[in-house]
């Protein structure tokens, strides 16, 4: 698969190619899978998203500790796997930043708890969007077409960060039972608005419709590509079926819903990843 370090861009409408020691610059049309950038990706997401539930101030700030602390995990793995696959620098400065702006957001909790004030949502805001920013700065840095591999990297951060923060909200009513289902159900219908996005993208020359037509072989005999298409209709399915179990009135309906969207992380995550894969080995 392609790496996700950056290297000196040549010219490529030249037809003496790339300098001796130069590479032509990746496209995130072909992108690659690499897991320092995906986890870098997740976490800005997790905190953009999270702001869409912590600014309705329904949600205990217990659920602002679980999103910043899931963060950092994950930032945490994109540092160690930069370090051991001595990935460029480019890809750790949004890390670092975003590590240093989540570190100070989890430590505005901690103060705000301990002076008993209310903590203000609109940090998750700013740290979640800023970080993002940065991250979607190297994708345009790095990539080419700059466009289309920015709107594949901040699509795919928006709605794997909507998945991801679902099912942890999900799980939070076990804690808050009595909680509106509210902030579940707008989690919900933004994965719905951003599915049909993030498939349109996906599809986007060159993109999965040539994996689907064997112009780019994906080393399974077309299974991987008849994968991603299950996944891609699975989706949806899951989403609109949790969106159904949460019109029930009874506490089992959201326990139901959560489970949905175990099945719905799933096949997200293997609607974004099995792309990636593929059309990042040729």
């Amino acid at each position: 698969t392609a790496s996700l370090t950056s290297s000196p861009r040549c010219d490529l409408s030249s037809t003496s190619g790339c300098a001796p020691g130069l590479t032509a610059p990746h496209s995130w049309s072909v992108f690659g899978l690499d897991a320092a950038e995906l986890l870098t990706q997740w976490a800005s997401a997790m905190l953009l998203v999270g702001w869409v539930t912590t600014r309705h101030r329904v949600v205990s700030r217990g659920f602002g500790y679980l999103i910043r602390l899931t963060a950092g995990v994950l930032l945490a793995g994109s540092a160690l796997v930069t370090t051991l696959a001595e990935v460029a620098l480019p890809i750790a400065i949004p890390a670092v930043v975003l590590a240093a702006l989540t570190a100070t957001g989890l430590y505005g909790l901690v103060r705000s708890r301990r002076d008993d004030i209310e903590p203000d949502p609109i940090w998750d805001l700013v740290v979640g969007g800023l970080g993002l920013l940065l991250f979607l700065g190297f994708v345009a840095v790095t990539y080419e077409p700059a466009a289309l591999a920015v709107a594949r990297a901040g699509v795919g951060a928006l709605f794997l960060g909507a998945i991801g923060n679902s099912m942890l909200l999900g799980h939070w009513y076990l804690l808050q039972p009595g909680m509106s289902r509210a902030p579940l159900l707008e989690l919900v219908r933004m994965i719905l608005v951003l599915w049909p996005i993030e498939l349109l993208l996906q599809l986007w020359p060159t993109g999965m419709l040539s994996v689907i037509s064997g112009d780019i072989n994906d080393g399974s005999g077309g299974l991987l590509g008849w994968f991603w298409i299950g996944c891609v209709v699975l989706t949806p399915c899951l989403v609109i079926a949790t969106r159904l179990a949460l019109r029930e009135k009874q506490y089992e309906a959201v326990m139901a819903a959560t489970g949905l969207l175990y099945l719905a992380i799933l096949t997200g995550f293997g609607m974004d990843l099995t792309a990636r894969a593929l059309l990042g080995s040729t």
